[in-house]
């Protein structure tokens, strides 16, 4: 079982060895809601089933929203709906990727193990590596899966309320690391919410910074390493990792875990939400 990482290799030999196994393309752009089909459309890892940010990763508007923020989880029992429409059970080894640096798949990869589902690692490299190395490539829409039935059991992850982070603000017991990147943390841009800044007491720590130049996970220790120097004496246990919407904030949560620092908890409404109501604090610089 493969729970955080897993190289093109050892997907293709799960493939060929005929392992129950699904992939799915988690490609998506921010800034064109459309690219991600495009890029699907345009070249998948064969057999792999489209996830799209917005359209199955998120619950903008529904009353029964599991998150605020701007990509609202939807709540556990509607997510396990969508597992099962497209194909997916219990037992089967997922496998995600994006054609961004983990910036997307890494919802998934979090959701599923919300869901309970500990049999999901992402796709190291990406789509990238899966090209480079020759790897079974499918065009078009995908084959469409036979529906099964996908089981909600014990979510595996913590998420974190804003309530929760409120009433730990500024305690030891609460260690807040945001992924946006240092321009946003410190508030000289905001290109997506209505005010800059940060949550007071935040550390920042972008998500790419988890990555290599080539867009694979650092090692191990160097990502240890990494995060003693960010953490600076705060105790692993106590980090709670968020970004903008909850998305791209993942890469953090799987560095750490990579380090062997244990699955931090993840406040999945993240600073959209927490700037929505203006008597949060907010700091800059």
């Amino acid at each position: 079982m493969f729970t955080t990482l897993i190289s093109v290799a050892q997907l293709q030999s799960l493939m060929a060895n005929g392992q129950a196994v699904m992939v799915f393309d988690c490609s998506f752009d921010l800034m064109q809601a459309t690219a991600g089909d495009t890029q699907y459309a345009q070249g998948h890892v064969a057999g792999a089933v489209r996830a799209d940010l917005e359209r199955h990763l998120s619950a903008k508007g529904a009353p029964d929203a599991a998150s605020g923020g701007r990509h609202p989880l939807p709540s556990r029992e509607k997510f396990a709906a969508w597992l099962g429409s497209v194909g997916l059970t219990n037992n089967m080894q997922v496998v995600v990727y994006d054609r961004q640096g983990v910036n997307y798949c890494g919802r998934l990869w979090w959701m599923l193990k919300w869901a309970g589902h500990e049999a999901v690692a992402v796709l190291d490299g990406g789509w990238q590596a899966w090209q480079a190395a020759g790897g079974a490539v499918e065009l078009g829409a995908g084959t469409p899966r036979t529906a099964e039935n996908f089981v909600l059991t014990e979510p595996q992850t913590r998420l974190i309320a804003t309530e929760t982070l409120v009433q730990q603000l500024g305690r030891p017991s609460q260690t807040i690391v945001d992924a946006r990147a240092a321009a946003r943390f410190r508030g000289e841009v905001e290109p997506l919410d209505p005010v800059a800044g940060h949550i007071p007491g935040a550390l920042n720590r972008a998500y790419a910074q988890n990555l290599d130049g080539n867009g694979f996970f650092k090692p191990a220790d160097q990502l240890k390493a990494e995060f003693a120097e960010l953490l600076a004496g705060h105790d692993p246990a106590s980090v709670v990792h968020h970004c903008g919407s909850g998305v791209s904030a993942v890469p953090n949560v799987i560095g750490m875990e990579l380090a062997g620092l244990g699955r931090a908890g993840l406040y999945a409404g993240s600073w959209s939400e927490w700037c929505s109501d203006p008597a949060r604090p907010v700091a800059q610089g």
